[in-house]
């Protein structure tokens, strides 16, 4: 126990207090300050938490940067293009040219330029062709009303804008123009119905249209050619390097949940569970899927490349991680599994599991390469026979459950139960394999990988 004990004393008319502690020494108690020290203790106890989560703010974002430089590169991509398209608004001649519509181009720019240039390419036609479409539909529909008379002239306006814009309103819903023009759909019911609002009360309105979509035609076209030229980001390029990765992450996951199945487990945690990646990496391949359609040529990337095949080996590949999911699911079960049973499935079983994990291996290597590899269709026989002697070891398992003669005791079933599920999920595992060999070759003709070279040792 601490001893407490005070002093008082008086000194320059001041009462000094202390404590002793356990030590032996004596401690000075400051006294409490007043509302005014307490309130300035209090502003500064905020101004550091404000620095320190500023100082945490500045090294995230110093993290994000050095993470991925191109985050970077695309944020000075977009300064440039705004920086140059409000030109055309600073600039008097061009300013006199063009009128106040100019701002129309600024808009342009910072609506369409994305981080990929299939992004860019989508939105930026999208918006010129939704444009284009609602202004000579708008110029239409105002001669037409014009003609019509004054009193009809505003019933004319009202009802072009409720019928052409709930057309185009439901064609959003139509699966396709979901997809791949939405966007532009968009943008032609608000500048047809901006374009008509105004036509009814601007005169000089064909000007005006042709105004607007030379600006906005001017930021689109600026958007494109930054986005080409300078530090090109592909949406191609990264679907495809996703899909390699993913393949990667798979057959990590695989032999991390095998040898962890059998207590053999030299993989790191997080590689095992890269199989979460791929569940959860749908909506990134469809996007990107989507934007690359719209690129030109560039690299190994023809026009007209197979990119919708993509998405059917990372859903071949999807399929295949749920079974990987269940599989990892079995390492956490409650029952404890003998270890005569266990040895004697454990050597079919790491096997199988090893040369699955194998050809999902080489799978990638032919992704990443773009070469056929003629090591696959062994892999693949080589794991059919394993599947096939992992039959034989489960067929002959009721053996082992039925005791001698001389014994009595006999082993409960559902201790067997976690690890005849285990080599029955890595059987579909490898049927599932399948599925990704038969959508990665069919890519490779799709696309024209070229023919792997076989090594020969030399002699």
């Amino acid at each position: 126990m601490t001893r407490k004990m005070a002093h008082q004393k008086e000194v320059t008319n001041r009462v000094e207090w202390k404590i002793r502690v356990a030590d032996g020494s004596s401690k000075d108690l400051v006294p409490e300050s007043g509302p005014a020290g307490r309130a300035w203790l209090r502003i500064q106890g905020l101004i550091a938490g404000l620095v320190l989560k500023v100082g945490r703010c500045f090294k995230k974002a110093w993290d994000l940067a050095v993470d991925d430089p191109r985050k970077v590169i695309h944020c000075l991509k977009v300064g440039t293009a705004l920086t140059v398209v409000s030109l055309f608004y600073y600039t008097r001649p061009l300013y006199e040219g063009l009128g106040r519509n100019a701002m129309w181009g600024v808009m342009t720019a910072v609506v369409v330029f994305e981080n990929t240039v299939g992004a860019t390419l989508s939105k930026s036609l999208n918006r010129a062709c939704g444009t284009l479409l609602a202004g000579s539909l708008a110029v239409g529909v105002h001669w037409i009303a014009s003609q019509s008379g004054e009193k009809l002239e505003p019933f004319v306006n009202g009802a072009s804008v409720f019928l052409l814009a709930s057309a185009a309103t439901f064609s959003r819903f139509i699966p396709t123009v979901r997809t791949r023009f939405d966007y532009g759909a968009l943008v032609f019911i608000l500048t047809f119905s901006l374009i008509s609002i105004s036509g009814y009360r601007v005169e000089k309105l064909l000007k005006m249209a042709h105004q607007r979509l030379s600006t906005i035609a001017i930021g689109g076209f600026m958007c494109i050619l930054i986005s080409i030229l300078v530090c090109p980001i592909w949406a191609g390029k990264e679907l495809h390097l996703l899909i390699t990765r993913n393949m990667d992450k798979l057959a990590y996951s695989l032999d991390g949940c095998v040898a962890e199945c059998f207590n053999n487990s030299g993989i790191p945690v997080e590689k095992s569970q890269g199989y979460k990646c791929v569940l959860n990496s749908k909506a990134a391949e469809e996007t990107m899927a989507n934007f690359a359609r719209w690129e030109p040529a560039h690299g190994h990337f023809k026009f007209k490349h197979p990119w919708r095949q993509y998405l059917k080996v990372g859903a071949s590949m999807r399929r295949c991680a749920y079974c990987i999911e269940a599989l990892n699911g079995c390492i956490s079960s409650e029952n404890q599994v003998p270890e005569s049973i266990k040895q004697h499935l454990s050597g079919n079983c790491l096997r199988l599991g090893s040369v699955s994990s194998s050809i999902i291996r080489e799978l990638a290597i032919t992704m990443r390469t773009m070469k056929k590899s003629p090591r696959t269709q062994n892999l693949l026989k080589e794991m059919k026979n394993s599947v096939q002697e992992l039959h034989n070891e489960l067929g002959s398992l009721p053996n082992l459950l039925l005791p001698p003669p001389s014994i009595e005791a006999t082993l409960p079933l559902e201790e067997v139960i976690p690890i005849a599920t285990v080599a029955s999920l890595l059987i579909e595992v490898a049927a599932r394999i399948e599925g990704i060999v038969s959508a990665t070759e069919e890519l490779a003709s799709l696309a024209k990988f070229k023919p792997a070279v076989e090594r020969i040792a030399p002699h």
